[in-house]
């Protein structure tokens, strides 16, 4: 039996680092393995929490918007359709500088946890 999710019965909340999460696939909801998906929001002229994961490696998916990132000791542009991979361990956050919501796509593996989660 596949496993499914839909948008529309999935509410959103604010994670530790401040930004407001919708999780599309995650192990403690849906019942899949490994990993987690989710679609972030940060609203314009808001910044997440500097953090790291201790276990997850993530990936960000920039689905709207522009943003300034900082992953490790490295700040850059990011942009609608760019890819970054944020290694388990590394120091990230990410800045929305245009003028509507920053959407990301955040995949981690293995799953997102509050508890794998340090505000630094």
């Amino acid at each position: 039996m596949p496993i499914i999710s839909h948008y529309k019965n999935i509410k959103s909340y604010v994670t530790q680092d401040s930004s407001e999460i919708r999780e599309l696939m995650h192990p403690n909801v849906q019942g899949n393995q490994q990993q987690s998906l989710a679609e972030a929001i940060v609203k314009p002229g808001e910044k997440t929490l500097l953090h790291y994961h201790e276990k997850s490696e993530e990936l960000y998916y920039i689905l709207q918007g522009t943003g300034e990132m900082q992953l490790g000791d490295e700040t850059f542009t990011v942009n609608m359709g760019d890819t970054i991979c944020i290694p388990s361990g590394s120091q990230h956050c990410i800045e929305n500088t245009g003028d509507y919501d920053l959407k990301i796509l955040c995949c981690c593996a293995p799953a997102y946890s509050h508890a794998d989660t340090v505000i630094t």
